[in-house]
Parts: C-alpha cells; sequence; structure tokens
C-alpha cells in the first residue's frame, strides 16, 4: 500500500490564505458588498496564513524572540508613518493597539536578551497571550465599528490623551469600547483589509508562535 509523507498543517494553512489572493480578483469581478461576514472571512483567511507562515518561518527560541521584537518595531515603524508620512492619524482604539504591540515587543526583547528555558518561556508566552488578547479583542471591536452603516455610526468623541488625562480609567476604556466616528475611518486598505483586521491577525500570530516556543528548543 502507498504510503503519502504527512503535509505539516502550517504549510497547508499558507496554501488555504493564498486562495484568498484568488478570491480578490472574483470580488472585484463580481462586486463587494463590503458586509461583516465578507470582512470576517477575509479576515479568518488572512489570519491562517500569517500564522502559518510564522510558525513555517520560526527559528529557534532566542532568534525567534528578538526577531518578534524586531517585528513589532517595523510594525510601529509603519504605524507612525501612516501617521506623519500620510497624514493618517490613529483614533482611540488604534492607540491602544499600539500600545498591545509596543508590550508584545518589550515582552518579546526581554525574553531575547534572557534566553529562557521551558519554564521561563511558558511564563513570557502567558504575558504574550495576555497582551495580545487585550489587542485582538481592541482589533475584533474596531472591526465591528468600521462595519457599521453610516448611519449607525457614533458620532466623534475626545481624543485618547484627554480622556487619560481627565477620566478614571475605567471610565475610558468604556468611552473607547463604544467607539466614535473617527474609528469607523479605514484609512489604509491592503487586500479589502484594513488596519485593525491586519492587527488582529498579528496578535493571533504572536500568541501563537510564543506558545510553539514553549517546545522550540
Amino acid at each position: 500500500m502507498m504510503r503519502y509523507a504527512e503535509v505539516p498543517w502550517p504549510w497547508a494553512g499558507l496554501t488555504i490564505a493564498l486562495v484568498l489572493l484568488a478570491q480578490e480578483s472574483l470580488v472585484k469581478l463580481v462586486g463587494d458588498s463590503g458586509s461583516l461576514a465578507m470582512t470576517s472571512w477575509r479576515i479568518l483567511m488572512m489570519t491562517i496564513g500569517v500564522t502559518s507562515l510564522a510558525l513555517i518561518l520560526l527559528p529557534p527560541r532566542r532568534p525567534a524572540y528578538l526577531l518578534g521584537a524586531l517585528t513589532c518595531g517595523a510594525l510601529m515603524g509603519w504605524a507612525l508613518w501612516l501617521q506623519y508620512g500620510l497624514n493618517i492619524d490613529p483614533c482611540p482604539l488604534c492607540s491602544l493597539q499600539r500600545m498591545a504591540v509596543i508590550g508584545i515587543g518589550i515582552v518579546f526583547l526581554v525574553a531575547g536578551i534572557h534566553n529562557p528555558g521551558r519554564l521561563g518561556a511558558s511564563i513570557y508566552a502567558g504575558l504574550t497571550v495576555l497582551l495580545g488578547l487585550f489587542g485582538a479583542i481592541t482589533a475584533m471591536r474596531h472591526v465591528w465599528i468600521q462595519s457599521l452603516p453610516k448611519g449607525e455610526v457614533p458620532e466623534c468623541g475626545m481624543g485618547l490623551n484627554y480622556m487619560i488625562e481627565t477620566m478614571p480609567l475605567s471610565d475610558v476604556l468604556s468611552k473607547v469600547f463604544t467607539g466614535s466616528g473617527e474609528c469607523a475611518e479605514a484609512g489604509w486598505v491592503f487586500l479589502g483589509l484594513a488596519i485593525p483586521a491586519w492587527t488582529l491577525a498579528f496578535f493571533i500570530a504572536m500568541m501563537a508562535a510564543a506558545i510553539v516556543l514553549i517546545r522550540r528548543d
């Protein structure tokens, strides 16, 4: 009986994500309603692709942590270029996602310097998951606000810095997650996905990589 070699699931996941490129061509032909369902499908496919690619390329533990820190730094550089180069100012939800990216970057940098064993890697993975979940939840809320019809979008509100200076933290988080008009602006779009959709894929990929690194000696 013939036996076939098993295909590592990250390669299968990356193949599935490549289907998204073909899908985009079809969407351009048949039209895109911009519905939340279509956006969610795109996010799912791209998340599988980004996570699979991260796991395929994942080096041993220490260089992986340093590479993760470098990736977070590159993302923040890209965000600053969007802000100051293309004049796309971050909304309050964007600012919270930036904080999560910076937090994960710091965890990866410290882990890379520390070069931990499995126990230490488990602790760093826990910290990464906590920060990643916060960022992912914020990104999902942001994606939902961007999917609202124009008539249902909340009015523009106060800036995040002003709210932090004048309001209790619980009220700040409540106001931010309620959303405001500036959060509904897509701003930068690539492959049909806006910034929060891409950051959602990033957070999931970083959490998956941190967990895998526990056993990546």
